[in-house]
């Protein structure tokens, strides 16, 4: 069973529609990446598939008891507020000690239990943000360019342990790139959206979709950059085209979706 469907999701701001006909499914344990400019609706459709947002037509169908973890763009705390990582972690509802350390080390910040938030770097802050997304062992991850502000060694890092989180709790995992090219090469899926799905495959299927490079251009050949671990073998025949950041040797078994157009 889909965790969550949306059929035919169109959204309109102040007159504007950002999204239209938007349908896609998102299935248990895969990790999808979606792509697109400023102003594609990349954001919007996040919340959307959240129930954050009412669509202005179609529909958004989630899992019975759906468990959903988000990790925000960013979070703004008062640097003045007297407040640890683990009392953080209590807020909105208190959790036991045993689950705020569970949290924090898959998220691995467990070190920083006792310090306080405004002392944190954007790379530890964005990491706490990530353990208490897990708190309630979602069966969704949803991250809404959450490695925006961090260096290129701390997003590699970032996404390393979103993929190890992946594999410990089995969850889902959507996220929102902030950057036009670069996605963590264990996606699954990358959905190229400009408020309307152009297409959607694995990175080296997308890379070579003509409707990607014409939303992209060529401007690093057209094709994906990824945050690559060293694979055994590809399926697809595809080499990835990228930079890579990371020569992490992980093993990930990719699905093979043929780019479409909704257009």
């Amino acid at each position: 069973m889909n965790l969550i469907e949306a059929r035919g999701l169109a959204i309109r701001f102040g007159g504007r529609e950002v999204l239209q006909h938007v349908t896609l499914d998102i299935h248990p344990g895969e990790i999808v990446t979606v792509v697109g400019p400023n102003g594609s609706g990349k954001s919007t459709l996040l919340r959307a598939l959240v129930g954050a947002i009412r669509p202005d037509a179609g529909e958004v169908r989630r899992a019975p008891g759906l468990r959903v973890g988000y990790v925000p763009q960013r979070l703004h705390i008062d640097p003045s507020l007297p407040m640890t990582v683990r009392r953080f972690l209590d807020l909105p509802n208190r959790v036991s000690d045993a689950e705020a350390h569970a949290a924090l080390s898959q998220g691995d910040v467990g070190s920083l239990w006792h310090q306080p938030l405004a002392s944190l770097s954007g790379g530890q802050f964005q990491r706490v943000l990530l353990a208490r997304a897990i708190l309630g062992r979602p069966q969704v991850l949803m991250l809404d360019e959450a490695t925006q502000g961090l260096d290129q060694p701390g997003e590699a890092a970032f996404y390393r342990q979103i993929e190890a989180i992946r594999d410990q709790i089995g969850c889902a995992v959507v996220m929102v790139s902030h950057e036009l090219h670069v996605v963590m090469s264990a996606s699954d899926r990358v959905i190229c959206l400009n408020g309307h799905v152009c297409c959607e495959g694995t990175p080296a299927v997308v890379s070579a979709a003509p409707e990607y490079r014409a939303l992209f251009g060529t401007g690093t050949g057209g094709a994906l950059a990824l945050y690559r671990h060293q694979h055994d073998h590809d399926h697809s025949g595809h080499v990835h085209d990228g930079h890579d950041h990371d020569a992490h040797d992980h093993d990930h078994h990719h699905h093979d979706h043929k780019a479409h157009d909704h257009a």
